[in-house]
């Protein structure tokens, strides 16, 4: 009897250390994701990350939690990058632009100004990182140039970014010299400089308050479903749809590269699918949501203006002159300009014509409704 309880007694204790070991093991194995961002909660951009990390949630059977965190929850939007550097958050989301301080190529893979100058738009930008050699440029970018370990996604395509808001319509290029304009930092604030324009860098939270002051006489900031929450529509009424600055910009999400070696190859896999399946769900939400939010925007006495014609040969000439000065400095800067470059001549004549067609097509329609 005695024996039968020894037994009963050491396979009890066997299956409860058996028990106790895989969910040891299985608690061990569940890595944690903080990605800090340069959005606030009430950004549609904010609301694809969630998305982005509520799927790696799920491919990965809850193995990998990402947690997305707002603008300002560890660091200011622009010290994401060394906060992702130093480990003191795991992930981070921004612009490359936001790191122009550190090299003047990153405006480039984030918002190449006028499209390299060669007229590139933000798909075939995109077509440019997934198929022409960009994504190799910016992996160098980081681990060669900067001598930083992170592994990057670019996966939301959220532009192109209206030239913004204005106190007061513009007509020309020189009305819009005599304003002080909120403008992305790095190379795309030298090229307005270039124009003449007085141009001065704010993070998103900074805006609001430069306008209500009068700091600022006019801003950009992402779009208009971002622009409606962010409360530009509340302080200006002037918006300009069509921007040059930021005809593409592309969200990016880093990786400190000791966390990322730390993943097991399928959820570093998972990251990688769940990336490319932000980079669609942006562009549906792009014409979704910013549709409906210039809609309310213009109930609101909101007037959308046409940004004045002088406007577009101007800027590509100043982006030219500013982005040949960077390539005559420094080498890196060239081979990415060069590589745009080179692949807008094969991709801008095709994909120019194909807008055209979507460009008539919608006229057509907007004079029959």
């Amino acid at each position: 009897m005695k024996s039968r309880w020894s037994k009963t007694l050491v396979g009890a204790l066997f299956v409860a250390t058996t028990m106790f070991s895989a969910t040891a093991v299985q608690a061990q194995a569940v890595k944690k994701l903080r990605v800090q961002t340069a959005v606030p909660t009430s950004s549609m951009y904010f609301e694809l990350m969630k998305r982005w990390g509520d799927r790696i949630d799920k491919m990965s059977k809850g193995r990998l939690k990402v947690e997305i965190l707002p603008d300002g929850a560890v660091v200011p939007a622009f010290e994401i990058l060394d906060a992702v550097d130093k480990g003191i958050v795991e992930g981070g989301y921004a612009w490359t632009h936001y790191w122009s301080g550190k090299h003047p190529a990153a405006g480039l893979f984030s918002n190449p100004m006028a499209g390299a100058g060669v007229g590139m738009d933000q798909l075939s930008h995109m077509a440019w990182l997934y198929e022409g050699g960009g994504n190799k440029l910016l992996d160098k970018f980081y681990k060669d140039v900067l001598k930083i370990n992170v592994e990057v996604f670019m996966l939301q395509p959220m532009g192109p970014d209206p030239l913004g808001w204005f106190k007061a319509p513009i007509a020309s290029v020189a009305d819009f010299k005599k304003l002080k304009y909120r403008s992305p930092p790095g190379i795309t604030g030298e090229i307005f400089g270039e124009m003449g324009i007085s141009a001065v860098a704010l993070p998103g939270g900074e805006i609001v308050p430069a306008a209500q002051r009068g700091v600022i006489d006019a801003a950009e900031w992402i779009g208009p479903a971002d622009d409606v929450n962010l409360g530009l529509y509340t302080v200006w009424k002037n918006y300009y749809l069509q921007g040059l600055h930021q005809s593409t910009d592309v969200g990016e999400v880093i990786i400190n590269g000791k966390f990322w070696a730390s993943l097991d190859p399928d959820l570093q896999e998972i990251v990688r699918t769940a990336s490319l399946a932000s980079v669609g769900e942006t562009y549906t939400f792009n014409v979704a949501r910013n549709a409906a939010a210039l809609q309310k925007m213009q109930a609101e006495k909101v007037v959308v203006h046409d940004t004045p014609a002088d406007f577009y040969p101007a800027f590509v000439e100043a982006t030219n002159k500013v982005l040949d000065r960077y390539a005559a400095k420094d080498a890196f800067f060239k081979e990415v300009l060069d590589s745009q470059r080179n692949f807008g001549k094969t991709v801008v004549p095709y994909w120019t014509k194909i807008l055209d067609l979507y460009s008539n097509l919608g006229n057509a329609a907007l004079k029959n409704n």
